[in-house]
């Protein structure tokens, strides 16, 4: 069966899961209306002040909202974060303290976050320079969160448990909201001053509602995934108790200042508008991965999560088992891209991984990987990560040339 008659079958066969992705977009929309209509906000919050960024209406109206949509206590959304990284790392360096414990609870955090702890690299101004300790719990034998040892894991000096997501750059599920919620009480049973923190980068709008809906007293994510509807420029957010975003936002600033500081440069309108086009675009997304989960499940190559099972976040890996396959898989992705598709993708050492990586990202905004994307990192098992997808028909388009690409490598002597 060519390409094309592969796609239009896995297109059939995927039309009640896209329905029902449909009336979930839905109901995330009416929890974003319900907060723009609570706050009232009108064309007057795009308006934007220079300098310090005091009194900056739209700017605090915008945290308002973003809390009320993510069920959180405060948010503070902010153009200054450079990166999801960058709004973690504040959070970990505003709230961890010398002598406290930081406790991974779902194995090995993301790449970026490796230096930051003090995992790899010289360690300058990471977290074990300045005398915090780290400790991880594997996954089980199952590759899911050790339930078993999590039940006791917790020290008296347990400041924070990190709980990552999205699966990254590794082969797991990633996790669900209930996930999440299990964790939170497990870990509040043992110790109720354990601040639970969770990595949300990549899966706002995925189910509906948050983390800190369910009890996590903080998050953070990026606004060039997610929640910035692919048209913020830049930024991120940490969202859930105030004094922990004020904390948080401290690290960001200076102590203070806190939220109370920060320019939003003429930007105010596209992160209200991003936010409220966020449930439509990450649910084209969710739909571009059954979509790549079925055709190269069909193929014979792994994939997670399985074509059916339900989305956790907007990340579908597909274990091609070749770097020639990788790069191929990459170069027919960037060639239908609407930005840079005469491009090459070629492996490359990138700031915060460790390993070489090969990028198709053809995107409006550099780097948000909200527009159809693949990456992954030059080792084995050669797995690409494909993440969003503006619309599932430019990922069938994509792939249809991925899979001619990928069946070429098989093809060469």
């Amino acid at each position: 069966m060519n390409s094309t008659n592969i796609l239009k079958t896995a297109e059939q066969s995927l039309s009640l899961i896209f329905s029902g992705i449909d009336s979930q977009v839905k109901d995330n929309l009416h929890r974003v209306l319900r907060a723009f209509r609570q706050e009232r906000v009108g064309a007057h919050h795009f308006a934007s002040v220079s300098g310090y960024g005091h009194s900056d209406l739209g700017r605090e109206v915008l945290d308002r909202v973003f809390a009320t949509v993510m069920g959180a206590e405060a948010a503070a959304v902010r153009v200054q974060f450079v990166s999801g990284t960058h709004a973690i790392a504040c959070a970990l360096y505003g709230i961890l303290r010398p002598g406290d414990e930081l406790l991974a609870v779902v194995g090995a955090p993301y790449d970026t976050l490796e230096e930051v702890i003090g995992l790899r690299g010289q360690q300058q101004g990471s977290l074990a320079e300045f005398g915090i300790q780290y400790r991880q719990l594997e996954l089980s034998a199952t590759g899911t969160v050790d339930w078993e040892h999590l039940a006791h894991a917790i020290k008296p000096h347990t400041r924070m448990v990190l709980i990552q997501r999205s699966c990254g750059y590794s082969w797991r599920s990633s996790l669900a909201i209930a996930d999440i919620a299990s964790i939170v009480t497990l870990v509040k049973q043992q110790n109720p001053d354990t601040v639970c923190f969770v990595d949300n980068c990549y899966g706002e709008f995925i189910e509906t509602c948050e983390p800190t809906a369910v009890g996590a007293d903080l998050m953070a994510g990026s606004l060039i995934k997610n929640p910035g509807g692919t048209i913020v420029t830049a930024g991120g957010y940490v969202a859930g108790r105030a004094d922990l975003v004020e904390m948080a936002t401290c690290r960001l600033t200076a102590p203070g200042i806190g939220s109370s500081g920060g320019a939003t440069f003429d930007q105010n309108r596209l992160l209200f508008q991003g936010l409220f086009l966020a449930p439509q675009m990450v649910g084209e997304a969710m739909k571009g991965n059954h979509l790549t989960a079925h055709v190269f499940d069909q193929l014979g190559y792994p994939v997670n999560p399985l074509p059916t099972a339900p989305r956790r976040d907007v990340i579908q890996a597909i274990k091609l088992g070749s770097p020639a396959k990788l790069i191929a898989f990459c170069r027919a992705i960037q060639q239908h891209s609407p930005i840079g598709s005469y491009l090459d993708p070629v492996p490359a050492g990138m700031p915060g991984y460790e390993s070489e990586l090969v990028m198709a990202g053809g995107t409006f905004i550099d780097g948000s990987t909200s527009e159809f994307s693949a990456d992954g990192p030059l080792r084995e098992p050669y797995v690409v990560f494909c993440q969003g997808g503006t619309h599932w028909t430019h990922v069938s388009i994509a792939l249809e040339a991925a899979i001619e690409a990928v069946q070429a490598c098989d093809r060469a002597p």
